[in-house]
């Protein structure tokens, strides 16, 4: 996994709700897809997905930043002091997913998938 989830901050709160994950490695963030879930147990999530996001095509390089919103907003970078950068951009979902202990967030590195219009 070239990407970390680091923390979600400010859950519960619309205007300042987000997942931060770190690129580990250089690499496409649109392979990846993140989900809020819940806590069956301590160390045991659920196996029901409330929502996704897959990741844009991007490529970010090692040390970068992605800030996810859960608001709605506009994609934009941020160059840091140390060289790096922090991607931000935005579930626009409109309300909160991360607003209860049991809650979780998980990352999935999706390799390849298929699609058929139903």
């Amino acid at each position: 996994m070239k990407l970390s989830i680091q923390s979600v901050k400010e859950h519960g709160k619309l205007e300042k709700e987000r997942i931060i994950l770190k690129a580990l490695e250089n690499v496409d963030i649109g392979s990846y897809m993140i989900a809020d879930t819940t806590y069956i147990d301590e160390e045991q999530v659920s196996n029901k997905l409330r929502h996704t996001f897959w990741l844009p095509d991007v490529k970010v390089n090692k040390d970068d930043l992605i800030v996810i919103y859960t608001k709605i907003g506009n994609e934009s970078i941020k160059k840091n002091k140390s060289g790096s950068k922090t991607y931000f951009f935005y579930w626009e979902l409109g309300r909160t997913i991360w607003n209860q202990e049991e809650d979780a967030a998980a990352i999935f590195l999706v390799d390849s998938w298929v699609s058929k219009k139903v």
